[in-house]
């Protein structure tokens, strides 16, 4: 989230006034259920959810969900179509999932890099305080793990070393290609390889930099693996450093992976993650984080349909052409190109990890729709997220309210056992789930029939 209210704070009560307010509050797990809209979507959700007037405040709010990871057997819980087990414990910050064609499983263990520019003052104090609470300040791993299935416990592999805060993850041809966060790099691969010791090859740089606020950066290959497509965050919440600092931001890219060049696919996209393509239309889709400070209620995160040369606003208006007058100078012209997403999922819900399936393996109601994992809200009172949900579709669209289907991540005093980012389906059509508070890998699988499914990731 942004602190640019703290920053404007000044004084001995100003900055007494902010400790006082910004203090890590319980976050009960009966508080995050929304209510439901006389169109049945809950509150912030669906194709076109009500959005209320901004809320500004001289303060931000902070109510974060301490990381009290699991004991013991505890787990998370499962909507009743489906049981949940663990596939793989004691990671280190599991982030991303990736499955190979062989059904070998990868496993992003990674963290932000050091961001000295955005670490100082008051701010960098606060942040590192909320980051505590919620599991996010320990040094990122850098590595890969690959876990093997097996008929009792997957076998365990130390796959890729030494990489610098790595997060997507796509094979293409013969080389299996990592978002790091400062580049794309390619490693030689073939099929049932257990552990890679090349050097890698950069195939592109990425932005980075001293501040990098946004480090994830997820990636997909096309279905003929000539091009890989890019996630790339924005450097703050609503540009507040100045737009120099957005160069190259915000945005999907595009990257041929002949040539080593890229071109921006979508822009104005203020923190986008997951990657997927929709089984029927063959569309590229992605999970995006939208900015704070406006309120409880806004602004929704989303998923959308990825349109080539689209702008969806940020940091100018958002979901399509709702101004946002905190930017200065004001683009209008911009804002008048602004397409709304396809579905909100949510305020501050922190939408990330993102799948679709089909197929007869899953219940039949989820054998058409989108998974999305959400990380969980930690500037929204009563909190969001800290679960996964089910968008069903129709004819490459969204066609109904969310549905739950891995919940508990929250106790019942509000601390947070786990909270669910990356998915990916397995070869026999299981969905697993990185956790990366728990350090631990989820299988969530149907409570009765195991078919073949066609999964796409």
């Amino acid at each position: 989230m942004s602190f640019r209210a703290i920053l404007g704070a000044s004084g001995a009560l100003g900055f007494a006034a902010c400790a006082a307010t910004l203090m890590v509050t319980p976050a009960n797990s009966e508080d995050a259920k929304p209510a439901i809209t006389a169109t049945g979507f809950e509150a912030g959700y669906g194709p076109n959810p009500v959005l209320p007037t901004p809320d500004k405040s001289l303060i931000p709010t902070v109510n974060v969900a301490k990381a009290k990871p699991w004991t013991g057997a505890d787990k998370p819980v499962a909507a009743g179509e489906f049981e949940v087990t663990e596939f793989a414990r004691d990671l280190d910050h599991p982030r991303w999932l990736y499955t190979l064609p062989n059904g070998d499983i990868l496993v992003a263990e990674s963290n932000a890099p050091p961001k000295p520019k955005d670490s100082g003052g008051i701010k960098g104090w606060f942040m590192k305080i909320f980051m505590g609470k919620a599991g996010a300040v320990t040094p990122s791993a850098n590595r890969i793990t690959l876990y093997r299935p097996t008929s009792g416990a997957p076998e365990r592999h130390q796959f890729l070393q030494n990489l610098n805060s790595p997060f997507g993850m796509a094979l293409a041809g013969e080389r299996l290609y990592v978002a790091n966060t400062d580049a794309i790099v390619s490693f030689p691969y073939k099929t049932g390889d257990v552990e890679i010791t090349a050097a890698p090859e950069k195939l592109i740089d990425l932005p980075a930099g001293a501040r990098n606020r946004h480090w994830t950066k997820g990636l997909i290959a096309n279905k003929d693996g000539t091009k890989l497509y890019a996630t790339v965050g924005s450097n703050s919440n609503v540009a507040e450093n100045g737009m120099n600092e957005e160069a190259g931001r915000a945005l999907i890219l595009e990257v041929d992976i002949k040539a080593k060049t890229s071109r921006e696919f979508a822009t104005g996209l203020r923190n986008p993650n997951g990657l997927a393509w929709q089984p029927q239309s063959g569309a590229l889709w992605t999970t995006v984080n939208e900015r704070d400070e406006l309120g409880n209620d806004l602004v929704p995160d989303y998923m959308t349909s990825v349109k080539d040369g689209a702008f969806y606003g940020w940091p100018y208006s958002y979901f399509g052409q709702h101004l946002d007058d905190r930017v200065k100078p004001p683009k209008p012209d911009l804002v008048a190109k602004a397409i709304a997403p396809d579905y909100a999922l949510g305020a501050h819900t922190a939408s990330l990890g993102l799948a679709f399936a089909s197929g007869d393996a899953l219940p039949e109601k989820f054998r058409n729709g989108a998974f999305v994992a959400q990380h969980g809200s930690w500037n929204r009172k009563p909190v969001a997220g800290y679960k996964v949900i089910f968008i069903p579709f129709a004819d490459g669209k969204p066609s109904g309210p969310p549905q739950d289907v891995l919940t508990g991540f929250l106790s019942d005093q509000g601390d947070a056992q786990g909270r669910p980012v990356g998915l990916t389906f397995d070869k026999t059509g299981a969905l697993l789930v990185a956790d990366d508070v728990g350090n631990r890998i989820w299988k969530l699988t149907p409570k009765s029939g195991n078919a073949s499914a066609s999964v796409t990731n």
